[in-house]
């Protein structure tokens, strides 16, 4: 089969009219242009054009043979743009994966804004508290909130996460304010796990603390609620009680210690080469929506037109094994 890149040689010193014109467009001696004509001619056994030092000319087969070649490469730049308008475009559907809660929260209220700026792109957003295989089961991308280790996935940090101790008015009004670690012995801790860990920085570094309460649930949302009713102390996500915080529903208890476990929450995909617009159109969305400062912490709502830019450069994942990350915070 004809080599494609001596048909565009060929095309090239056609519309050029000389050898050493088409060596200057594509780069080539004369000599190298001149030897790929031959090789050409030779493998398709007629000339095709008649040359001198300073001019060529197509003999009858060459010009047949020209206006096909037109043609055919015109053909193979139209499938490449084709190829990459798709790849510059946003369109079609974005699978997407996220955590229930924060996606119910700070993912869902803004989607209206992203879609009607991309009308071609369709979402499938689904909601899961579990680490799903990106690859094996199609999604374009995940949102994971927590330490992630080594894989094949690439992650882009999109906000950090703080996690505080709160609890209600009502129960601190009952039950006094805690003014120490050693306190909570005396208060209801509210744990997703009974004995869970709480591993907490302080003014004296790292502090683990095995909380303990009457109420158990494998529901994170309960316990959000659960804090929220006046039952307990709980260790919260600032994303997931940030407004209670503002609005005075929730009050920090023991405000010089938060979760010292370095969890951020993270855009993770599978290449970082030939990214889709639509997936990287949404990875951008996100990183300004929320931003090194989430409203979250400020109290205030999103900008529900917040620009697709730039944050946090892409980096590999730092704790994942295909997509079963380390265990972290998924919901709260």
């Amino acid at each position: 089969m004809t080599n494609i890149a001596d048909l565009e040689i060929f095309a090239r010193v056609v519309s050029a009219g000389s050898l050493s014109g088409a060596g200057r467009e594509l780069g080539l001696s004369p000599a190298v242009v001149s030897k790929r004509l031959r090789k050409l001619e030779d493998r398709l056994g007629t000339r095709l054009l008649q040359r001198t030092t300073r001019q060529v000319a197509l003999t009858e087969a060459g010009q047949g043979f020209y206006e096909r070649v037109v043609a055919i490469i015109a053909g193979i730049e139209e499938a490449e743009s084709y190829v990459t308008r798709r790849s510059t475009q946003p369109r079609g559907t974005l699978k997407i994966s996220a955590p229930t809660s924060f996606a119910r929260m700070h993912i869902a209220p803004h989607l209206g804004a992203f879609m009607r700026e991309n009308a071609d792109l369709s979402i499938n957003l689904v909601l899961t508290d579990e680490f799903v295989d990106i690859v094996g089961e199609g999604f374009d991308l995940a949102i994971r909130i927590a330490e992630l280790s080594d894989s094949s996935l690439v992650a882009r940090r999109l906000a950090p996460v703080e996690r505080v101790l709160v609890a209600a008015p009502t129960y601190l009004a009952a039950n006094g304010t805690p003014q120490s670690i050693e306190d909570l012995d005396r208060h209801v801790c509210l744990a997703q796990h009974n004995n869970e860990a709480w591993r907490l920085e302080g003014p004296q570094g790292p502090f683990v603390y095995r909380a303990e309460g009457p109420l158990q649930t494998n529901s994170s949302e309960v316990l959000r609620e659960a804090a929220i009713a006046g039952i307990g102390i709980a260790l919260r996500s600032t994303w997931d009680i940030g407004e209670e915080i503002a609005s005075g529903r929730l009050q920090r208890v023991l405000p010089d210690f938060s979760a010292s476990r370095n969890v951020a929450i993270h855009a993770v995909y599978p290449s970082r080469r030939f990214l889709p617009a639509k997936v990287r159109l949404f990875i951008d969305y996100l990183a300004a929506l929320y931003g090194p400062v989430p409203y979250w912490e400020t109290g205030g709502r999103a900008n529900m037109t917040a620009p697709a830019t730039a944050a946090d450069p892409v980096h590999k994942p730092n704790g994942f094994a295909g997509d079963a990350a380390t265990p972290g915070i998924a919901d709260g």
